[in-house]
């Protein structure tokens, strides 16, 4: 994206308590800024979500209105999906053919309870879509956002999401995660034969691409979160083989060949590294390779399965599972593999510890009474707490403002298989992301733009 137009210069005062969402007052003339504000813990309790009237974005005569309405309606369902939005019934519109080049009625938009409104325009410019859109305080009448952008028109939906993010920024405080996609495990055919593919998709479950054939089994693709790059597991021949693969030219390197097993390789935070569980003689210990010189560098040194290893997002801490206790538990160690602890401490076994990019919480799949949990705790073990549980729910991976998990969830039977699930921090808004086959093993980008 290119030509950004900076927002007005207009700021909300809008405290932020873990995270809130602001309803705003009305503004005296002249004077600063007064808002209502509604403050919302989304990490507990349920939420009221905000009501927000999101008309069809106009098209200025060069494009299809129907391409023009595609854009409003990624960015209504993304805001809706959230949990945090409530998009107002079009039918309950009074005011309309609205132009972003003119300020609404919001005598129109105030009897239907709508607290913002969002107002968009499509073009095409020397043969780039252009997009425009203004976010609107309907109860203060002033604008909290108005942008455009340039884009090609193959990225139409690309820029709904873009203006999602921008419009939950403003009216949260905290970053969008619209404008991202998911790498997960494609899976096709009988449950006895299962096909596993990579393949990657919008966070919204749109534009599937695969990008192996099926020919080799392949296993924990994991994003990079300094580009646009994945790592992962595939078993061509006899011996396990980690790949870098650049999700944009296609370009594929191995990382290394190695004896036995290779478990969960992820990246560090500067993308600069690869930590991973590597088996040897009926053990499983973590390991570090710089990818610059591909020295690997032993962490753990015992006689268990410690696997799962994923970096705190400062990059100085490691996370991990282990059974040296005689079950499965969560420790944590420096980067250097020293001061190695156990922080899990409930009944039942954990595993697929995940560190989120915001540092402050760990999800965790645990096994306990017959059932699978995810669940998050602090980087102490403490404040453990279950946000959904299921036949056999496991793989959570966090969207990049740390508020969301995907995971996947195996339905029994014959004709059972994987299918993936996003959940955000109250655990009340968990939702199917539908793809075309079965899917396991998601792993979440960063930001594209």
């Amino acid at each position: 994206m290119t030509d950004l137009i900076p927002p007005p210069t207009f700021r909300r005062a809008c405290r932020f308590a873990a995270f809130v969402l602001c309803a705003l007052a009305g503004l005296s003339a002249g004077l600063t800024p007064a808002h209502a504000v509604v403050e919302l813990n989304i990490t507990q309790g349920n939420i009221q979500p905000f009501p927000i009237a999101i008309p069809d974005f106009a098209s200025d005569g060069s494009i299809d209105a129907k391409a023009a309405r595609e854009i409003s309606d990624v960015v209504s369902n993304d805001l809706k999906l959230s949990g945090l939005f409530l998009p107002i019934d079009p039918a309950a519109f009074i005011e309309k053919g609205l132009d972003v080049a003119r300020a609404p009625r919001f005598e129109d938009w105030r009897p239907i309870n709508a607290q913002a409104l969002v107002v968009g325009r499509i073009g095409n410019s020397d043969g780039k879509l252009r997009a425009e859109f203004r976010l609107w305080d309907v109860l203060s009448g002033k604008q909290l956002a108005g942008e455009q952008f340039f884009t090609r028109a193959r990225d139409a939906r690309r820029v709904g999401h873009i203006i999602a993010d921008v419009i939950y920024e403003r009216m949260t405080g905290e970053k969008g995660y619209f404008d991202t996609r998911v790498v997960f495990v494609d899976e096709s055919g009988p449950k006895n034969k299962r096909v596993k593919r990579l393949a990657i998709m919008d966070q919204d479950g749109y534009n599937v691409r695969l990008l192996t054939t099926g020919k080799d089994l392949v296993l924990t693709p994991r994003f990079s979160p300094s580009t646009q790059e994945i790592t992962y597991m595939s078993f061509a021949g006899d011996d396990p083989k980690v790949y870098l693969l650049n999700i944009e030219t296609g370009q594929k390197e191995i990382v290394g060949t190695f004896p036995g097993m290779t478990f969960s390789p992820r990246f560090s935070p500067d993308g600069q590294r690869i930590v991973m569980s590597l088996e040897q003689a009926g053990a499983a210990n973590v390991y570090a390779m710089d990818l610059r010189s591909r020295r690997t560098t032993q962490l753990t040194d015992s006689q268990s399965i410690n696997t799962s290893p994923c970096y705190a997002p400062d990059g100085r801490q490691i996370v991990f599972e282990s059974d040296r206790d005689g079950s499965q538990q969560i420790y944590a160690m420096n980067a250097n593999g020293s001061n190695q602890h156990r922080i899990s401490s409930g009944s039942g076994s954990y595993s697929t510890p995940v560190w989120s990019p915001r540092g402050d919480l760990i999800a965790f799949t645990k096994r306990s009474g017959g059932q699978f949990l995810i669940g998050v705790m602090k980087p102490d073990g403490s404040g453990e707490r279950v946000l959904t549980e299921g036949f056999h729910n496991e793989g959570p991976t966090w969207a990049p403002n740390g508020r969301v998990l995907m995971f996947f969830r195996e339905s029994p039977g014959a004709a059972g298989g994987p299918r993936l699930f996003s959940i955000d921090l109250t655990g009340y808004n968990e939702r199917l992301v539908a793809t075309p086959s079965f899917g396991s093993d998601p792993a979440w980008s960063p930001l594209i733009n």
